[in-house]
């Protein structure tokens, strides 16, 4: 027997719906594609078709009976929203060094006491499988909450083997038990370990030589990120990583100039990235080089407001072409929040996005970032019914109106997973 949903007389859809392929960029980042008393008919977790109401009344009328529906009149409606760059699965917690930095103590300083990444190492490598399984639910169920239905995940807090694999296949579990689509990132490149201080080069090895091929025997991730840093990897050491990792059929994604300028952006126009990260510090011939490359670039305004960094240059970004995503960056040391639409609202008023250029950067675009635009990111025939209605009745709102969660429901797959 087919599940069917119809969403119904929705006061905006935001369908994104283009027809053309690839992130958007310029312009294009502020084409919606709305429908007014839009509908959504949902068969068997497939989109089947999207119009006017009037429209997909008339095309189902034999078929109204069977579907489960939802009146959305006065509110708004758009895809799920995806995100394209999260720590999500991890041990422990850190908020004592929310309290150090508040008190004078720089990211880079807690890091190299033997804090930051190097402490939820320490925690990520006591936990047990079922644990970081357990306590990284709990994260993805709020990311629901916010209308989230899409999340990337990296590695990056085991630094060693058995870690790293661990982290992975906890992501790979979650993916099979969580109703959220979890996209895995293998990031054994996310610090030099304590134990290889003044050895860094092995440790390189390491990753290349062990790590990258027992990810890729077990088939754990889609895409290979490397913290690209003063005092992390330099440049070059970066470089090997990636293309080490390309060998493996791994995609290249690059955490670039997030606390000094160091190439990060050239390097990932340079190797075909699909993405940059953070790029707070990004040089104006690293942007054009992005814009040239078509790399996108994965903005964390809310990692800049935690941090009380100057954002990243959203709006040049947009203006040269790059094609911009934004993210929550969730993770335990430098943003630990799940609030997608919070990243929105930071979006516009730390980064000049406009309202709509921030919803697409956290739908298609997002989407795109991750290779999961086939699937989600816009509401299109023979996509996932992935649905947020919001207990508001524009897009503008939705942005205006910050630090609140709008969200009314949420469909994954087209089964209602929150309200």
């Amino acid at each position: 027997m087919k599940t069917i949903v119809w969403i119904k007389h929705a006061t905006q859809l935001i369908t994104m719906a283009h027809g053309n392929k690839g992130p958007r960029i310029k312009e294009a980042m502020s084409d919606l594609a709305i429908i007014e008393d839009g509908s959504v008919w949902i068969e068997n977790g497939i989109i089947q078709a999207v119009g006017t109401t009037a429209e997909i009344e008339k095309q189902f009328k034999d078929r109204v009976h069977e579907a489960e529906i939802t009146d959305a009149a006065g509110y708004l409606v758009t895809p799920g929203l995806v995100d394209p760059h999260t720590h999500v699965a991890y041990g422990g917690s850190r908020e004592r060094e929310f309290e150090m930095r508040l008190e004078g103590a720089t990211y880079m300083e807690i890091m190299n006491a033997g804090g930051g990444i190097h402490a939820t190492t320490r925690m990520t490598r006591e936990a047990t499988e079922d644990q970081l399984v357990e306590q990284a639910k709990k994260r993805l169920n709020s990311f629901l909450k916010h209308g989230v239905t899409t999340v990337e995940g990296k590695s990056g807090y085991g630094l060693d083997v058995e870690t790293e694999l661990k982290q992975l296949r906890v992501m790979k579990r979650l993916q099979e038990e969580h109703p959220i689509d979890l996209v895995p990132t293998f990031m054994g490149a996310h610090a030099v370990p304590t134990d290889y201080k003044g050895r860094e080069e092995d440790y390189v090895n390491l990753i290349i030589n062990e790590m990258l091929p027992a990810v890729a025997n077990e088939k754990l991730a889609v895409f290979n990120d490397v913290f690209c840093e003063v005092g992390v990897f330099t440049p070059e050491q970066s470089e090997r990583i990636l293309e080490a990792g390309k060998k493996y059929g791994l995609i290249p994604k690059i955490h670039a100039d997030e606390i000094e300028p160091y190439q990060g952006a050239e390097l990932a126009a340079k190797i075909g990235a699909i993405s940059a990260e953070h790029l707070l510090k990004a040089s104006d011939e690293g942007i054009e080089a992005m814009a040239a490359a078509g790399t996108i670039a994965c903005l964390l305004p809310a990692t800049a407001l935690f941090l009380r960094e100057q954002a990243a240059q959203g709006r040049k970004m947009i203006d040269a072409g790059v094609p911009v995503a934004i993210s929550t960056d969730c993770n335990p040391g430098s943003s630990p929040t799940t609030s997608m639409p919070l990243v929105m609202n930071l979006a516009c008023i730390l980064m000049r996005l406009t309202p709509a250029e921030a919803l697409t950067a956290a739908t298609y675009n997002a989407a795109c970032a991750i290779h999961m635009e086939e699937k989600t990111g816009s509401l299109e025939p023979g996509k996932q019914g992935d649905v947020v209605l919001w207990e508001i009745s524009n897009y503008q709102e939705l942005q205006y109106l910050f630090g609140v969660n709008h969200v009314k429901s949420v469909w994954k797959k087209g089964v209602k997973v929150v309200g």
